[in-house]
Order: C-alpha cells, then structure tokens, then sequence
C-alpha cells in the first residue's frame, strides 16, 4: 500500500472539522461582491434538432380479448399489463403504418409526446404494442376499465423523445 493510501486508511471518520459556516472573516457578502454570469449563449435550433411530430388519430383500448389478440395482458413487444390497473404504465400501441417493422418510423420502447387529447391524457408514453393492420394513422392509449376514459380523438400530435 502506498504512503498516501497508508495515511487515509488511518484517517478516523469520527475526526471533527470546523464548518465553514461557524467562521465569519468580517465580509458579508451581497450583490455588489459578486459578478454576475454572463448568459449562455441561445442554441440555435436546426430543423434536424426539431423532432418531428406526426397529427394521428388516438383512441383508448382495455386489455381484453374483444379489443386485443387472445393474449391481452401481453404486448406485442412481450411486455406484461397489469391486471389490476393497466393505465399505470402510460403504454400505447401504435398502427403499423407508423411502425418501424411495416416501414414506419417507430419502434417498440420509443417514447412519444403526445399532446392534444385532454389534461389528463396527454403526456409521454412508450411504445410497447401495434394495432390492427386494417388502421391508419392512429395510437391508442392503454388504460383499465376502472379509469373510465372512452374515446375518440383527431387531430393530435405525437413526437419521438429521444
């Protein structure tokens, strides 16, 4: 073992050192003893620092056989819902037409913005499912019958988050 390790491995950690706070040199300071930074300079945003938002269709979806596959509680990137409160997970499933897989720009585990819905809908979700190939131009919001949240909205935006 070094010297210098030697001595810190012999250091006691109960060894009291004054704070800084107890001592006071006679200057105070205010305002006028300090400078003030200068601002960061503003970036510049490029179009390629922008991501791009899409306007999609979105609607709500239950884990249940009728709206999904004969696995609900599954997703289609094997992700396991939950059975007692879906909604929890801010999942979403997107339609293939946005999917990476079937050419699209969106891949499961993305996480999207979506704004346009209402207060309590709009916010980052992750993709973890796709919908029906026979639907274009949509996501659909996972959430559990106990949330009581139906609908169908235009219109709304959705961005990648990288």
């Amino acid at each position: 073992m070094g010297l210098v390790a030697k001595e810190f491995s012999e250091l006691k950690a109960d060894t009291s050192v004054p704070k800084t706070k107890d001592y006071y040199i006679g200057w105070v300071p205010d305002s006028s003893n300090f400078i003030s930074p200068l601002p960061a300079p503003e970036k510049e945003e490029k179009a390629e620092d922008i991501p791009p938002k899409l306007n999609v269709s979105a609607s709500v979806y239950f884990p249940e056989p009728n709206q999904t596959d004969s696995t609900p509680f599954i997703t289609a990137d094997g992700s396991r819902i939950s059975k007692k409160n879906p909604g929890k997970h801010r999942w979403i499933a997107v339609s293939r037409n946005l999917h990476s897989r079937w050419g699209g720009e969106i891949n499961y585990g993305d996480s999207l913005w979506v704004s346009g819905i209402s207060n309590d809908l709009d916010g980052l979700y992750v993709v973890r499912d796709v919908m029906n190939r026979r639907i274009r131009n949509r996501i659909d919001i996972l959430v559990g019958k106990q949330d009581d949240v139906m609908g169908y909205w235009k219109n709304v935006s959705i961005a990648k988050v990288d």
